[in-house]
């Protein structure tokens, strides 16, 4: 590790570059933080200074009550350096607690919480931040509704979109969605025929995993060996092309001719379980 180690003749030199002396060492003031020379050794050495500026960071709460959707969507925006999960939320009164105790975040959260709007939404503005809403797929966001938000996207949305809904968002502006004009055009043949592959056992075995359940309850609901879950959850990776249950979950929901026809599936299934 480079030190830079300061005596008395040299601190004022260092200190209007903006290093601040200790006992035996110092450290660089960028912005607010102050940095460990070591990542300017060279410059140092050289005898100079190159002014960085650190990217801004967005704080974000996630809320969702479908786990998998919100691990999904927790693992892409992790990926980006300018943006910073905070909290995570799987109910509503967890979300208001969390957008009272994180003032100025970006509030990312699904309609499918229930949250009471016309309470929840003066509370985020009250608290500086600003508000994207996950509808589900086809909902209609009535516009009084609309109007309050600073942002809409649809469970459909991919990562890259989602990702830039929030910078957008971040930046002041507003990130609403409408309805995919490509989508109703174009009928979804990749997941019509992932669908078509599928044997009913298979759609049974993914509705479940869309609900968040593991290979344990799985077998328990289908009265069989958790061992015969796993076979079939491999040959459901070879034909959707994906290779865990995550994935899986997030491919079916993308896919909504998919996700129907599983959910239909797990209907019939609950109502003969019942």
């Amino acid at each position: 590790m480079i030190r830079l180690d300061l005596d008395p003749s040299g601190c004022r030199n260092l200190c209007t570059l903006g290093v601040i002396p200790t006992d035996d060492a110092a450290y660089v003031l960028i912005g607010h933080s102050y940095l460990n020379p070591l990542e300017y050794a060279d410059s140092a050495i050289a005898g100079t200074f190159k002014r960085q500026e650190a990217t801004p960071v967005t704080p974000l709460i996630l809320a969702d009550n479908q786990a998998i959707f919100r691990a999904g969507a927790a693992r892409v925006l992790a990926l980006e350096d300018d943006i910073r999960i905070i909290a995570q939320c799987d109910d509503a009164a967890k979300l208001a607690s969390a957008v009272d105790a994180h003032r100025g975040s970006i509030i990312l959260f699904a309609s499918g919480l229930k949250q009471d709007l016309p309470a929840l939404l003066p509370r985020i503005q009250n608290a500086g931040s600003r508000a994207i809403l996950i509808a589900e797929n086809n909902e209609e966001v009535p516009e009084p509704v609309a109007r309050l938000l600073h942002g809409i996207v649809f469970r459909s949305i991919d990562g890259h979109d989602l990702v830039d809904c929030v910078r957008r968002v971040s930046r002041g502006q507003r990130c609403m969605s409408t309805a995919n004009v490509m989508t109703i055009q174009n009928p979804d043949s990749v997941g019509a025929r992932v669908r078509d592959r599928l044997t009913p056992k298979e759609l049974q075995i993914v509705a479940l995993i869309v609900q968040g359940c593991k290979n344990k309850d799985i077998a328990q609901q289908l009265n069989t060996k958790e061992q015969v879950i796993k076979n079939y959850l491999r040959a459901i990776y070879d034909k959707t092309g994906v290779s865990d249950r995550l994935e899986l979950a997030l491919f079916t929901i993308h896919h909504k001719v998919l996700a129907d026809e599983a959910a239909k599936v797990g209907n019939l299934l609950q109502m003969k379980s019942a």
